[in-house]
């Protein structure tokens, strides 16, 4: 899936580990990515921590897309700052699932995000990696 994040990988984003219900990316914050206030745009710091939840979510197997998501921030990003999202499950219920992404600076904590995730029925297409979403699948039976 990450393979064809047209958005993210234009961002510098680099998948540094992923498994079971978890992923590590890391992208360094740009001069394009500073907003008025000389800090990293909190939209930037978002996307770091989307991607990384969508990687997450998505490694179950099923097509899993985000049902919402919060953050916190915690410590504001300035240019030249490498900043690693690291993303883990904290529970999956039938289609849907809750993931915590941790955003940090070295060991300082920049933000703090929640993910809800909802898996839908569809199709993916496997030479591009894009997904044919269409309608949910209403059905009430659980996923593995």
């Amino acid at each position: 899936m990450f393979a064809a994040d047209k958005a993210s990988r234009a961002l510098g984003m680099e998948l540094l580990e992923h498994g079971e219900g978890t992923a590590a990316l890391r992208m360094t914050v740009t001069p394009e990515m500073v907003n008025g206030h000389g800090i990293a745009h909190g939209g930037y710091v978002f996307l770091l921590a989307d991607t990384a939840f969508a990687c997450a979510c998505n490694s179950h197997g099923p097509v899993t897309v985000a049902a919402g998501a919060d953050i916190e921030f915690v410590a504001p990003a300035h240019e030249g700052d490498v900043l690693v999202a690291t993303a883990r499950v904290r529970t999956r219920f039938g289609r849907s699932g809750i993931y915590d992404v941790s955003v940090r600076r070295g060991d300082e904590v920049v933000a703090e995000f929640r993910g809800r995730s909802r898996s839908v029925r569809s199709t993916r297409t496997q030479d591009t990696g894009t997904a044919d979403i269409g309608t949910a699948d209403t059905s009430t039976e659980e996923s593995p």
